[in-house]
């Protein structure tokens, strides 16, 4: 009987093969399949579109390892149904996002993003430039998983008064306070800055919207490095337009790549990012932390020991 697969639909440098091989040596591992071999696939890392029907219908596939840490593009419902064990990457990217963060907000509190765009033009100009001070302020995290609590521990360093919003309300170490999810509408009115991390799901669509945007301070700044979807774009744009806030950051959307005819571009108030705020430095190696963690839990007794993710839930 040929062996069950590992299907790794990205390359992994061969240290880490090695690795995999000596955890798990009853598998085949696998770059490449052909049609047959797919429904061999026991073990999916990564999850392309492409192959999603053939790795659905796959009688062997047990557990699929998202790269990524938002799943919301996977068919969750359906790995459900079939009792497939799903995990993301949760966590690898929480110091890459922070800097990114952090950076954007530096850009703005610090005339930064004004002086660029000074610069293409060839104008010096200090009365000009917005400038503030971004110690003391009050800076609302809306996702306190890992990113999150990453975020915090970096601006608690700049003289940041850091809270933090979950489902829950639940204290997370590193926040002044923690807020229930249903409580947001209040929590952002005393808030400077507001920094959206969350994960796409049913709850969390356009959960960002122009209820949100005119409760906060006309002053404030709203930073979005989530998912795209939690953000009403159209009422995020009115109320940039209208000044109900003073500035947004922007590094995820609704549509990717953002078309070129999207009103966002014309404004003056935002920054745009191409999603690049994930993008992290010796990545291959943070991946397979997790990943190796969780296949010698996998081998020995078929469980998940990190970043399991709750299928009904979606993280």
């Amino acid at each position: 009987m040929q062996k069950p697969i590992i299907y790794l639909q990205r390359s992994f440098r061969e240290e880490f093969i090695a690795k995999i091989k000596e955890i798990a040596p009853d598998y085949q591992i696998s770059t490449e399949l052909s049609e047959e071999e797919l429904s061999n696939v026991e073990i999916s890392v990564g999850w392309k579109r492409e192959k999603e029907l053939a790795l659905l219908n796959s009688p062997r596939l047990k557990w699929v390892q998202a790269i990524s840490a938002g799943v919301d593009y996977l068919p969750l419902s359906e790995l459900e149904k079939n009792d497939i064990l799903l995990s993301n990457g949760s966590g690898i990217h929480a110091i890459s996002i922070s800097e990114h963060v952090i950076g954007t907000l530096l850009a703005y509190y610090r005339g930064i993003s004004q002086s660029v765009k000074n610069q293409m033009r060839k104008k010096w100009d200090q009365s000009g430039i917005h400038y503030d001070q971004l110690s003391g302020k009050n800076l609302l995290v809306v996702g306190t998983g890992h990113i999150g609590k990453q975020l915090s521990a970096s601006l608690q360093s700049l003289g940041v008064n850091v809270y933090g919003i979950n489902t829950t309300g639940r204290p997370v170490e590193g926040f002044s306070e923690t807020y229930s999810i249903k409580n947001l509408p209040k929590i952002v009115e005393d808030m400077d800055i507001v920094v959206g991390i969350l994960p796409g799901t049913e709850a969390t669509y356009h959960i960002f919207n122009s209820d949100i945007f005119q409760r906060m301070k006309t002053a404030a700044m709203f930073v979005n490095v989530g998912r795209g979807d939690t953000v009403h774009t159209k009422e995020l744009a009115t109320a940039l337009k209208e000044k109900h806030l003073a500035f947004a950051a922007l590094d995820v959307f609704e549509d990717e790549p953002l078309p070129a005819d999207s009103d966002l571009w014309e404004l003056e108030n935002l920054l745009i990012t191409p999603h690049i705020s994930g993008m992290t430095v010796d990545f291959q190696r943070k991946f397979m932390n997790i990943f190796l963690k969780n296949l010698k839990g996998y081998v020995e007794n078929g469980e998940l020991v990190e970043n399991q993710v709750g299928l009904k839930r979606g993280y």
